[in-house]
């Protein structure tokens, strides 16, 4: 049996729980906020604080296999609200994403050291790495998860677009990570006997990370259930696209800006994410699109479909689940190579592909849909068949393939390891 460990739980990360779980292979979950969904506080709690809590539930994995270490959580989710910027500072903040990250990752480490649990540990990138050294200091197999791709790839692509769009550039997370971390993550890499990646795209740059002991697999993530009725067309109404994610020049969107701006009036564009940096730009299409900063993933998913196509124009992803989740809805999406989408999507069939950095080309693709509602129709249709063919149920049945394997292994010789200087130190070190 295994232990997995990540700080927030996300959607794939749910159904990895669920996977191993169902499968007899999880011993425990580790993660920062763990919220019973049958709290009795839940009728009293402000919706937005319930909303917040309610993604920190775990349906599948009972409460006593949970160990959860909230604080460093807690602070960074309150010193956003307040706008205490300087405590949620990348990296340097006392409650920063990252400090979030390390906080978990030390605490399952020195539960490591004290005690034999299980015979191997699951953990993410950026969470792993004081994990994975006590794991190797006892013997345990080490499962690694990249959802995105390998840095050395990601921040050649974030300096070109910094000197194409400069206006965009403070939007471009992860250019700032420090040396450190970025040592952390070929650290943890270099730790793995099994990595786990959910595109070939972030398989491929891998290749940049040099020779590598671990095996890597592919197992895309998967869609939601899909309504059996077709998604009905508007014949004479505009256009609506709709774009979800990070407002960020990662994912392309001054390329869906700019070409939504040369369909003028036969389009109408929603916006659903949060800023991440001042943008000029961004203010203006802001101002003159609807948009969204956050809902929950039921709305979401329910904000979809009230939509006619998805654009998804990313520079660099590591999956881009919500293309799957736009299909499941029957929302054709236009996406670019950069992520899963090439792993799944028939260009021309239940979406398009087009290249990156290409607003031309986003353009033209949204004019045949506007022109041709049948064939947005027919790609509906694709879309969802396409999505039942890349459940969740399937990525759950093919994981639990892969870590079976994993562990049938002969686990690797405990290392010579150095505990972090504030563990005790045991003696298997």
């Amino acid at each position: 049996m295994l232990i997995l460990s990540h700080p927030t739980g996300n959607a794939n990360v749910r159904e990895t729980v669920r996977a191993l779980n169902d499968a007899g292979l999880l011993a425990e979950f580790w993660t920062s906020i763990y919220w019973r969904q049958n709290n009795s506080l839940n009728r009293l709690l402000p919706r937005a604080v319930g909303r917040e809590l309610g993604r920190r539930s775990f349906s599948h994995v009972s409460s006593d296999q949970v160990h959860s270490n909230p604080w460093s959580e807690v602070g960074r989710l309150l010193s956003t609200r307040l706008g205490l910027s300087t405590l949620s500072r990348h990296e340097a903040g006392l409650f920063s994403v990252d400090a979030v990250y390390h906080s978990l990752d030390r605490k399952l480490a020195a539960a490591l050291l004290r005690k034999n649990i299980a015979t191997a540990v699951y953990a993410y990138e950026d969470g792993a790495l004081h994990t994975f050294k006590a794991a190797r200091a006892r013997g345990l197999k080490t499962i690694y998860e990249l959802p995105i791709g390998y840095w050395k790839a990601h921040h050649q692509l974030l300096n070109e677009e910094a000197a194409l769009q400069p206006e965009w550039a403070k939007t471009l997370r992860g250019k700032t990570d420090s040396q450190e971390k970025l040592h952390r993550k070929d650290e943890e890499l270099a730790l793995a006997d099994q990595i786990l990646v959910p595109s070939q795209f972030v398989q491929h740059t891998l290749a940049k990370a040099g020779p590598l002991a671990a095996s890597i697999d592919v197992i895309p993530y998967g869609a939601p259930p899909v309504p059996f009725e077709p998604k009905p067309i508007a014949q004479d109404s505009k256009l609506k696209v709709i774009f979800v994610g990070m407002l960020s020049q990662r994912k392309g969107l001054s390329y869906l800006i700019d070409a939504i701006k040369k369909l003028g009036s036969s389009v109408e564009l929603t916006l659903i994410g949060r800023r991440t940096g001042d943008c000029k730009p961004l203010d203006q299409a802001l101002r003159e699109h609807r948009w969204i900063p956050s809902l929950s993933h039921a709305e979401v998913l329910q904000e979809i479909r009230h939509h006619d196509v998805m654009v998804f124009p990313s520079l660099f992803e590591g999956f881009g689940l919500v293309v799957l989740e736009a299909m499941s809805c029957g929302v054709p999406v236009i996406a670019t190579p950069q992520g899963g989408a090439p792993d799944f999507l028939l260009d021309g069939v239940d979406g398009f592909l087009v290249p990156i950095r290409d607003s031309e080309a986003i353009a033209e693709k949204l004019e045949i849909l506007v022109r041709d509602r049948n064939r947005l129709s027919s790609m509906s249709q694709a879309a969802m068949r396409k999505a039942t063919q890349h459940s969740w149920q399937s990525y759950r049945k093919r994981l639990v393939q892969i870590v079976k394997q994993t562990l049938a292994h002969e686990a690797p010789p405990g290392l010579n390891v150095t505990c972090p200087t504030d563990l005790q130190v045991c003696n298997q070190c």
